[in-house]
């Protein structure tokens, strides 16, 4: 009897697609990117780009349409003086919410590294992050109430007898107002507690990673706790601090939200921008306003990056 020879089943189309992506490293790799790159680079870059190219335009102001002929014009209008009051109102109010911010995160977040147990962590970290699960808009209304005239901190500078000291505040020129809701005081808070999570968290991870090894080390060579926060801690924890000012400095300099909520009438970048595109309908000067952000943001990042902030996202 002639034997019969079961012949093996041919592979499946999954099994030789595996095994073809398998010998093909490249290929994978370039699938798993096409879709991120492909919105980076058209969707993202390109509305970059196109926002870049109508800063070079200008608006008729007769006709009040766009010309679409290359000029500077609309970038000279950033160097007058109402314009650059707005900038530099812009990053004086982002970097102090960002020393604000680093001043009130670091404690925080050093003791969450080096005291807290693991439950005590778990409770910090969520206490830190806790305000981020709620709605931006309620959080920044709910400023607007606790620093009106009628308010808890009136209430308590009222019950404590410091009214007068509280008028002395507000009667600052520039930073004052009739409350603190509708001063620039208002505007600082608001931004500061919003942001200050995204400083706490880098910092807190940039601590974390400080070996005990080297404190003991330090003690041992005889160095004062003094000497040890500044010299081994403070440097090594830099890096996180600098990451955090990354997103406290940027999202603050583009901000419309708390400035129209809170502060007085001056404007900043964000409140600009908006105006322009929307109710002037100038996007020329809308899309130079917001080159003004991206230029010093990217010199912030290249001196951060110099700095070594990125090894601690």
């Amino acid at each position: 009897m002639a034997s019969i020879s079961s012949a093996e089943p041919s592979p499946s189309f999954v099994r030789r697609l595996s095994t073809f992506l398998h010998k093909h490293p490249a290929l994978v790799l370039i699938l798993l990117l096409a879709v991120p790159l492909l919105w980076l680079g058209v969707i993202y870059l390109g509305s970059l780009g196109a926002l870049l190219l109508q800063s070079f335009f200008k608006l008729d102001d007769f006709t009040g349409l766009v010309v679409r002929e290359f000029t500077l014009d609309t970038y000279r209008q950033l160097f007058t003086q109402a314009n650059l009051d707005i900038i530099i109102r812009s990053a004086v109010m982002a970097a102090t919410v960002t020393i604000a911010c680093a001043l009130l995160a670091f404690p925080i977040s050093f003791y969450m590294a080096r005291y807290a147990s693991s439950t005590g962590k778990v409770a910090f970290y969520i206490a830190v992050t806790l305000p981020l699960w709620s709605s931006y808009l309620v959080r920044v209304y709910s400023w607007k109430l606790i620093l009106a005239k009628e308010g808890v901190i009136g209430w308590i500078f009222q019950a404590l007898g410091l009214e007068p000291l509280l008028n002395a505040i507000l009667a600052v020129p520039t930073i004052g107002g009739p409350s603190l809701s509708v001063s620039m005081y208002g505007t600082f808070l608001a931004f500061v507690y919003v942001w200050l999570p995204y400083m706490i968290i880098p910092t807190y991870t940039a601590l974390e990673r400080v070996p005990r090894s080297m404190l003991e080390a330090s003690a041992d060579l005889g160095a004062r706790p003094q000497q040890t926060f500044w010299r081994v801690i403070l440097p090594l924890a830099l890096p996180g601090v600098i990451a955090g000012s990354i997103f406290t400095f940027s999202l603050t300099l583009g901000d419309y939200i708390i400035p129209g909520v809170l502060g007085n009438s001056a404007f900043f970048i964000g409140q600009v921008v908006l105006v322009q595109q929307g109710t002037a309908g100038n996007i020329p000067l809308a899309a130079a306003f917001t080159v003004v952000p991206m230029v010093i943001m990217f010199i912030y990042l290249f001196i951060a990056g110099r700095l070594g902030a990125f090894e601690a996202l």
